[in-house]
């Protein structure tokens, strides 16, 4: 099993802003590298085959303009591809829109560092009371869920172990140690 202390102090964590046509907007940013080729990440993190493996069932066009729908979560529509290094795509979820960018970096020793704004108009009440965390928790699951896929067979979480591991002593611990870190880089950030 993943040691959760040990993957929260892998991970890198970021609130800004960013100004964008429709107003002011916050962005969180959560990066982590992994031990793998950045062919191998791209392919992990765009082919509808093998997403459900590290983070959960996709279905829907995996292309330019294509749209997703992520099982019981958010969907949207690819809005720009550059294999193997990024992509961006909408995150509606409900009756919201949101922005996902991911860049993934070759490193030294075939690793590549993986990295995905979240960019959201949040207004001053509802970042106040959930800040960061509000989506920075799902996103640290998520590399929770890539570390695991390429980590060692049998020490992470699998998908289908997910909910109930969630639950669990070692998940609580993890969601909060994540929610810890999301707090420390809103302060960082003077928010």
């Amino acid at each position: 099993m993943i040691d959760a202390s040990e993957q929260i102090n892998a991970v890198r964590r970021q609130v800004g802003s960013r100004t964008l046509e429709a107003g002011e907007a916050r962005v969180t940013t959560i990066s982590q590298a992994y031990d793998a080729p950045v062919e191998d990440v791209w392919d992990a993190c765009t082919n509808a085959e093998r997403i459900p493996r590290w983070f959960l069932p996709i279905s829907g066009e995996l292309r330019l303009g294509g749209r997703y729908q992520l099982q019981g979560n958010a969907g949207g529509v690819v809005q720009t591809c550059d294999p193997p290094h990024s992509f961006t795509a909408t995150w509606e979820y409900g009756d919201e829109v949101s922005w996902i960018e991911v860049r993934l970096t070759p490193l030294e020793g075939d690793r590549t560092r993986f990295e995905l704004d979240h960019i959201a108009h949040v207004d001053d009440d509802r970042w106040a009371q959930f800040g960061p965390g509000a989506v920075g928790i799902g996103w640290d699951l998520g590399l929770l869920g890539l570390a695991s896929y390429f980590g060692a067979a049998g020490a992470g979480v699998r998908p289908e172990d997910a909910e109930v591991w969630s639950a669990s002593t070692q998940g609580r611990a993890f969601m909060t140690l994540a929610s810890e870190r999301w707090y420390e880089a809103s302060i960082a950030a003077g928010t």
